[in-house]
């Protein structure tokens, strides 16, 4: 007989965080949200109860899916931390921000010559915070990286308690932004790894799902 498949509550975060310097300038990372807006997609389509909580993209929402719109890292945070019980399962795919200005100017900051120096500190660790308080919750993380993929994978799934990590790595020749064909490393907490070669983020999107699915 087929085993069922069960329907789950999904908390996806997907796109960059913006750390405002002042008005009209900010710091951010490449992150586009495509791959993340993928998963909650794909989670609709496979029955289970979706919130996304985006940071800025120029993307369409996924229809029929809750989404929710943060900007900076502290929002994500404070977003997560009201939504994490309602989980069964959380998809970090959101690249958020490591570091903020220590102080945003509250006018445009005007070119000076020699420069400026802008001090920065540390955001919170959301994805850390939340694997010390998660109990029987699955955490899903994601982990791009310019060298020793697989042993800064094995780190991070570690340091953070997760259940799965999904990790890619950065090539000057090949970046793995937006809508593009990647590799990617699939590991879990019994250091079983599974790489995949060349796949649309909508078909990772699956093979993701699926592993979470049989958990």
């Amino acid at each position: 007989m087929k085993r069922r498949k069960r329907k789950l509550n999904l908390l996806v975060t997907a796109g960059p965080t913006y750390e405002p310097v002042d008005p009209v300038r900010f710091i951010s990372n490449y992150s586009t949200g495509f791959f993340g807006y993928e998963i909650a997609r794909e989670a609709g389509r496979r029955g289970h109860r979706v919130i996304l909580i985006s940071g800025p993209t120029a993307l369409a929402k996924p229809q029929g899916l809750r989404s929710i719109d943060v900007f900076t890292a502290r929002q994500m945070g404070e977003e997560l931390q009201d939504k994490f019980n309602w989980c069964d399962c959380l998809i970090m795919t959101a690249a958020v921000c490591d570091f903020r200005p220590e102080k945003t100017a509250k006018k445009k900051i005007k070119r000076k010559k020699g420069g400026i120096v802008l001090s920065l500190k540390q955001n919170p660790d959301i994805l850390g915070g939340l694997g010390r308080k998660k109990g029987k919750k699955m955490l899903v993380g994601f982990a791009l990286e310019t060298e020793d993929l697989k042993k800064n994978a094995q780190d991070k799934l570690r340091q953070k308690n997760l259940d799965l990590i999904v990790a890619t790595q950065m090539k000057a020749s090949k970046r793995p932004f937006g809508q593009v064909r990647i590799d990617a490393l699939i590991m879990d907490r019994k250091g079983r790894a599974e790489k995949i070669k060349r796949a649309t983020k909508k078909r990772l999107s699956g093979i993701l799902l699926e592993r979470i699915e049989k958990m």
